[in-house]
């Protein structure tokens, strides 16, 4: 078939001669988009011609000498099965020409015929044969688009095969349409991580981030298939998951170990692996999806470029939770400003939590820190005015592409954050009034048991009552009233929690009376004092 464009090729047999030259010469085909390609007089002529040149349209006559148009349509059709046979017939041919129809001709013309007849007849073979083009072109181009989604479908149907449970009967059926030149049975499922990819190239042009990627995957991908068979996708901006084939959890760990030494030995990246357990069968897979990211947080503790498999997470009861005396002690070194002290005092919760056995979840450990950060956070704010603290702030508050991703990390963030508080505070005390408004409130934290009041404590400090709640609630953020108010409810939290009974924590917080010393702990924490007891240590 001629391409869109050509022009279309015509051949004509027919051994009367006039009839051969009428239609060749005497009709301007080359107005209609068409060419004459060459004539004959005979079948077999006509034949070794149509093998030649290969027309788009033939107009032969039914009856010729040595081979007549019912044969010649036989071979042709099998030649050219596109091609358009319009047969040329006498009356008394008809018949003939029927049977020729029935072969695959196009149509006929009874003989004798007019010139605007052969014009209809070749011009509707042309509209055909363009319009079988035009179909053609719409199934290559379709087949063409399905080829060059097919990557994308693959990647959509892995990703939904590993998160979602899937009838064993419909996987089996996606599995063989997509081709998927693995076993079906024996699986393992990794999970790729690209250890600090964001840290690096979250400014990066996008380009520049898909060569990365491009190329993580080859590697990934060639060191797979130099073991056993897999498939590898995109999970994430910095994430890969590999269904392979595997006899055991030793040949994963094995073959996990082999694609961190290429990524690291290749490129100027490292990754991390979590190598999921053992499946039989494709609809087993999501179970090893599961562990596979379960193994893979455990990269927390490691620092990355290093496959963990499922088998060496911990197994166990949760480690206890830590004692509130290491945080008070910290607090308290935070509210006085004193930078060794604190740090020396992080350092001490920090051995605690990385002395938990068995090793905890990392996202236990990672609520810890967060919750140490928003302790730390409020007790800095105290003193410590928003911009000064408002990188770490955002930081803690976002949990987003720069959430810290280790355990060192966390770590370093949180010590950051106490030196940057402290030598705020530090800084600040060189100020008189800000030295006696903190020596008031050493007094407050000290004395919380008597009946504090803005005059007993101006005249401990020798000043004026009025210039002393001006300068206290100028220097500490707060009046002095809501100042005490919180000392003692803090003090009453770590008294409850030392299990102390609410009649003795009201007495040594200078409340004469239980009852009103619980309104005022609800009307600030939202909890009666037994509640809260109850809630913090799970006596729930």
């Amino acid at each position: 078939m001629s391409s869109a464009g050509s022009l279309f090729k015509i051949c004509v047999i027919d051994d009367i001669k006039s009839t051969v030259d009428m239609i060749a010469t005497k009709i301007a085909w080359d107005t209609y988009g068409i060419q004459v390609a060459g004539t004959a007089r005979n079948g077999e002529e006509g034949l070794a011609l149509i093998q030649d040149v290969r027309p788009d349209i033939i107009l032969t006559d039914i009856r010729m000498p040595r081979m007549d148009g019912l044969e010649m349509t036989r071979q042709i059709i099998d030649l050219l099965p596109d091609c358009k046979i319009i047969i040329l017939s006498a009356y008394t041919d008809f018949e003939y020409a029927k049977k020729a129809i029935r072969l695959g001709a196009f149509d006929f013309v009874k003989k004798p015929f007019s010139i605007q007849e052969i014009i209809k007849v070749v011009l509707e073979a042309k509209q055909a044969l363009e319009s079988e083009y035009d179909k053609h072109q719409r199934i290559q181009s379709m087949e063409k688009q399905v080829q060059e989604s097919l990557p994308l479908l693959r990647q959509e149907y892995f990703s939904k095969l590993l998160q979602y449970e899937t009838r064993s009967e419909d996987v089996q059926r996606y599995w063989e349409e997509l081709d998927v030149n693995m076993d079906p049975e024996g699986f393992a499922v990794l999970i790729m991580e690209i250890d600090h990819f964001m840290d690096k190239y979250a400014t990066q042009p996008i380009h520049e981030i898909e060569l990365v990627r491009f190329a993580l995957h080859n590697i990934i991908e060639e060191t797979i298939h130099s073991v056993t068979r897999g498939v590898v996708f995109r999970d994430g901006p910095s994430h890969y998951a590999c269904i392979i084939n595997c006899r055991s959890p030793e040949e994963a760990k094995r073959l996990a170990e082999a694609c961190c030494h290429n990524i690291a030995g290749n490129t100027r990246f490292t990754i991390s692996i979590g190598i999921g357990t053992m499946v039989s069968v494709i609809h087993e897979l999501p179970g090893s999806y599961k562990s596979a990211l379960s193994a893979l947080a455990y990269h927390f503790y490691t620092g990355g470029n290093g496959a963990f498999s499922i088998a060496e997470v911990p197994q166990g009861e949760a480690p206890l939770p830590l004692t509130p005396a290491l945080e008070q002690e910290l607090l308290h070194s935070l509210r006085a400003g004193h930078i060794e002290k604190s740090l020396q005092e992080l350092e001490r919760y920090f051995d605690a939590v990385n002395g938990l056995r068995p090793l905890p979840d990392p996202h236990y450990v990672r609520s810890l820190y967060y919750e140490l950060a928003f302790v730390m956070l409020r007790v800095l704010y105290e003193k410590v005015p928003f911009t000064v603290l408002q990188t770490y702030d955002r930081t803690i508050r976002d949990r987003g592409s720069q959430e810290p991703d280790t355990n060192y990390k966390f770590q370093q963030l949180l010590r950051e954050l106490c030196e940057a508080g402290c030598t705020w505070i530090e800084k600040e005390r060189v100020s008189d009034s800000a030295q006696l408004i903190y020596r008031a409130a050493d007094y407050i934290r000290t004395h919380l048991h008597l009946d504090l009041t803005v005059d007993h404590c101006a005249r401990y400090m020798n000043i004026s009552g009025g210039h002393f709640a001006n300068l206290f609630k100028k220097v500490m953020g707060s009046t002095f009233n809501q100042f005490v108010t919180n000392e003692r409810i803090d003090r009453a939290k770590s008294m409850l929690i030392d299990n102390y009974q609410v009649q003795e924590i009201a007495l040594s917080l200078g409340y004469e009376h239980r009852r009103y010393f619980s309104e005022v702990f609800k009307k600030h924490t939202g909890q009666t004092p037994s509640e809260f007891k109850d809630m913090y240590l799970g006596q729930k």
